[in-house]
């Protein structure tokens, strides 16, 4: 029986969501602590890798169970009691046999979170103020350069280089910044949100360090549809560091859980 793990992670302390030879990565973590309660070698499947640093408020994994049905609220008690504090089950829950974590999600939405000010509660979920220098950048431009990255585009211009991705082309719903004040916060956060179905290593990084170059007037808003043009990843903005960036929902459309 196939079952789907719904959690959430801080990536501070991990090189990411997968497996890593002389690294920590959370699926190690997630598997060595299922195997110990099943009783056997669990493999778990995520639904995507994530760089190193990046955190995750919705990520969805599955493994598979050959005996009894399973008390999910039980197990999920029990993975949670051994799992570091950084890494939390949310659920536990049976799918369709077919089911894949990661190749039937249809959509994936990302957040990145910047600073405006010191900020003594949100050091480690948002970058700093240097990301932008001094001076806010024009979040109306931003936001009319974001709209051009929607489509099915080929988006090498922003991928990590050296991949070993077969193909760049995705398709992007959504892409815009908006402003967000927590309750514990200072000043509003700003933040970068997109969707698509499926993302480059470093994809969203290097739009919200593209998106910047844009708000701080060092380049026209149509610079983005050269980019896509070009398919060259040094001509595009630098690459924002990963404290602020969350892989913020999955979406199937099978199943909402």
């Amino acid at each position: 029986m196939r079952y789907f793990i719904h959690l959430s992670f801080n990536g501070t302390n991990y090189h990411g969501w997968q497996i890593q030879k002389n690294a920590p990565g959370v699926q190690a973590f997630v598997q060595e602590a299922l195997s110990r309660i099943l009783g056997n070698a669990t493999a778990v499947t995520g639904c995507g890798r994530t760089d190193a640093g990046v955190h995750a408020r919705d990520f969805r994994a599955h493994f598979n169970y050959s005996d009894n049905p399973l008390d999910c609220d039980l197990l999920t008690y029990k993975v949670n009691a051994i799992l570091p504090q950084d890494i939390h089950i949310n659920g536990i829950f049976p799918v369709p046999e077919n089911l894949h974590a990661r190749f039937h999600a249809t959509g994936r939405t990302y957040r990145y979170f910047i600073r405006t000010t010191k900020e003594p509660f949100l050091k480690e979920f948002s970058a700093a103020p240097g990301t932008y220098a001094d001076k806010l950048p024009d979040m109306e431009l931003m936001n009319h350069a974001a709209a051009l990255l929607v489509g099915t585009h080929d988006f090498t211009s922003f991928a990590k280089l050296h991949s070993t991705t077969k193909t760049n082309i995705c398709t992007v719903t959504e892409a815009f910044w908006f402003t967000t004040v927590p309750e514990f916060a200072i000043e509003p956060l700003w933040v970068f949100q997109v969707t698509a179905n499926r993302f480059l290593r470093d994809m969203v990084r290097c739009m919200v360090g593209t998106l910047l170059e844009i708000g701080k007037k060092k380049k026209p808003v149509e610079w983005i549809l050269q980019l896509i043009t070009e398919k060259n990843r040094s001509f595009a903005g630098y690459s924002v560091p990963a404290e602020g960036l969350f892989l913020w929902e999955v979406t199937y459309d099978t199943f909402k859980q």
